[in-house]
């Protein structure tokens, strides 16, 4: 509440919360700009209850590409390519390794090919996306005099290419003069905005649907207790870090003890964030994806058709075990480049610091990668436990599929919460220390 009282003491600060909420009103209203020339009602059926890589897309556009908006890939691109630009810095590509050390003229130099490569995955996405619908449903193109050709797929595809370079604008414009970062808000803004929605349908199909009882009312509130406890769990896992102590040789002793609790390193224990979740399930849901604009995969004919769509089904066992291991896997992998403790020894070094009871050197490394790879473990098995809470608890109550309970999406809203809170406090507090300065 000091906090709140403070945002609203603070000039500055509201205006730029402010300016972030009018960029969220432009953004939804252009979730509503639909595609020229095509016929929404034709794949209507797509997104009655859509599930895997669309269900996810549609999640994290607002509903956007179930509107066929000109927004419709959201800023899915960018985050692609921000991905990919990470790994390759690994010493894949040696220029971009070179750029990452090179401080903020570097960073910038890395932020322009990451747009650039944006842009043309999201053309790629765009073209096949609309090509893959047409094939699903040819009556979308009915308004198309002579039907669609190869002109008709470049001319929407670049449409919805620049949909995503407008969203990347509003970002950067969040970024410069509004709240958190810019890209990570735009996605948290699609995702919030689905919420209500979800529990006004809930609502009508187990407190005002005709035959609603004293059961149905207890199911609602059930569920929704269960959705707290589930954000609340999150939010403290999100938070929690392993601290590790540090200490500096070049301080005095008097230093040193007033530093002792203060001076350390905080591991996150979900250090990984959501990306193993994106990764697991995009690498799933791209094979339903593709078997959905199949002809021969939508009424399967035979044994290794249906252990094809099985095995790619994350509401299925198979598909379910599959999906757990993929997410362990990445998330120590992606833990591990996020957290580089070869890095992090030499940064120590570096600084004339070092870990009560550990050499300098390789000791600190060695040490700092036991103790990395055992928080993992459990932020790993965290990961896994909130991905498939939508599953057991949908297959528990018998949800339908608009509701989510757990899942990509409310990771990817608590963890920007976090952090834009963070921000808004410390805003807040730079303001006040400056005040007192003057």
């Amino acid at each position: 509440m000091d906090t709140i009282k403070a945002v609203f003491k603070n000039k500055d600060v509201l205006n730029k919360i402010l300016f972030t909420l009018l960029i969220f009103l432009v953004y939804r209203a252009a979730v509503f700009i639909h595609i020229p020339m095509i016929n929404r009602d034709q794949i209507s059926e797509l997104f009655t209850n859509p599930t895997g890589f669309l269900g996810i897309m549609d999640a994290f556009t607002g509903s956007a590409l179930s509107n066929l908006s000109i927004i419709a890939l959201g800023i899915g691109p960018y985050i692609t390519a921000s991905i990919v630009i990470q790994l390759l810095q690994m010493d894949i590509i040696p220029i971009l390794k070179e750029w990452s050390e090179e401080g903020e003229t570097g960073k910038q130099k890395i932020n322009q090919v990451t747009r650039y490569l944006a842009i043309g995955l999201a053309f790629v996405q765009a073209l096949g996306m609309i090509i893959g619908f047409q094939l699903t449903s040819p009556g979308m193109f009915s308004r198309w005099a002579g039907g669609p050709n190869f002109l008709t797929f470049t001319y929407l595809a670049i449409i919805m290419t620049a949909g995503t370079a407008f969203l990347l604008w509003l970002a950067d414009l969040i970024t410069q003069k509004g709240i958190g970062n810019g890209t990570s808000m735009i996605i948290v803004a699609g995702i919030v905005s689905g919420i209500p929605a979800m529990f006004a349908s809930l609502g009508r199909e187990y407190l005002t649907a005709e035959g609603s009882n004293i059961a149905s009312y207890s199911t609602f509130g059930l569920i929704v207790l269960v959705y707290i406890a589930v954000l609340l769990g999150v939010t403290y896992m999100q938070s929690a870090v392993r601290k590790i102590p540090v200490q500096y040789s070049n301080r005095s002793s008097s230093a040193k003890l007033r530093g002792k609790q203060d001076s350390n390193i905080p591991l996150k224990i979900n250090s990984a964030g959501v990306i193993p979740v994106i990764f697991a399930v995009t690498i799933l849901s791209l094979p339903q994806t593709l078997f959905s604009f199949l002809p021969g995969f939508q009424n399967p004919t035979n044994n290794f058709q249906v252990w094809l769509i099985e095995l790619f089904d994350y509401t299925r066992p198979a598909g379910l075990v599959i999906y757990a291991l993929l997410i362990i896997i990445f998330t120590f992998f992606y833990s591990f480049v996020q957290i580089n403790p070869d890095k992090m020894s030499n940064r120590l070094q570096k600084q004339n610091a070092y870990i009560p009871g550990i050499r300098p050197g390789l000791e600190t490394e060695n040490y700092i990668s036991k103790l990395l790879f055992k928080i993992t473990i459990i932020g790993a098995l965290y990961l896994v436990v909130v991905a498939l809470m939508p599953i057991i608890v949908a297959i528990a109550f018998e949800l339908p599929g608009y509701v989510q309970i757990g899942g990509t999406s409310l990771l990817i809203v608590v963890g920007v919460a976090i952090e834009t809170t963070k921000q808004i406090k410390t805003d807040v507090q730079g303001k006040s220390y400056s005040g007192f300065i003057k």
